[in-house]
């Protein structure tokens, strides 16, 4: 007969890290410096109806860490500007750039999907601004001689 796998779920209250609005991990001894577990972090980030957490799982247990955030949990961490614009989360996902689903908030820019609002790291946006630019007083993104409005909220 096979055991099943318990679930420990730590509420948000209850985490001992978080991300800032820079996707950067803290604790309460400060921000995270180790490149390997800033990378484990964001490979484990997963989301649910109660919203994103930590996920580490063996043979036995399942742990859900959720965690507090300052603004998204999500983040373009690099963008490919060749013939596709293809972005990479800071969870390694792969994704094409949808000039539609971008806004910009408090001088920061955004992507909005159906499950997620993703926010674009300093290191893509310095990647993408060569392609941005101010048409008659509005943000504009232009790819493939197309220029995309993007609008503020």
């Amino acid at each position: 007969m096979a055991s099943e796998i318990k679930c420990i779920i730590v509420p948000r209250e209850e985490a001992v890290f978080w991300m800032d609005k820079n996707g950067a991990w803290h604790n309460e001894h400060g921000k995270f410096e180790h490149p390997k577990i800033i990378r484990h972090f964001n490979l484990s980030i997963r989301k649910d109806d109660l919203g994103y957490y930590l996920s580490q799982a063996t043979d036995e247990v399942e742990e859900k860490v959720y965690f507090p955030h300052e603004d998204t949990a999500l983040f373009v961490v690099d963008i490919s500007l060749e013939k596709k614009y293809i972005m990479t989360l800071n969870t390694t996902e792969v994704m094409p750039l949808d000039p539609g689903q971008l806004f910009t908030q408090n001088d920061s820019l955004y992507l909005q999907t159906p499950e997620h609002c993703i926010k674009f790291s300093q290191h893509a946006l310095i990647k993408l601004s060569r392609h941005m630019e101010e048409v008659d007083g509005r943000f504009c993104l232009r790819l493939n001689q197309t220029t995309h409005t993007i609008p503020e909220k």
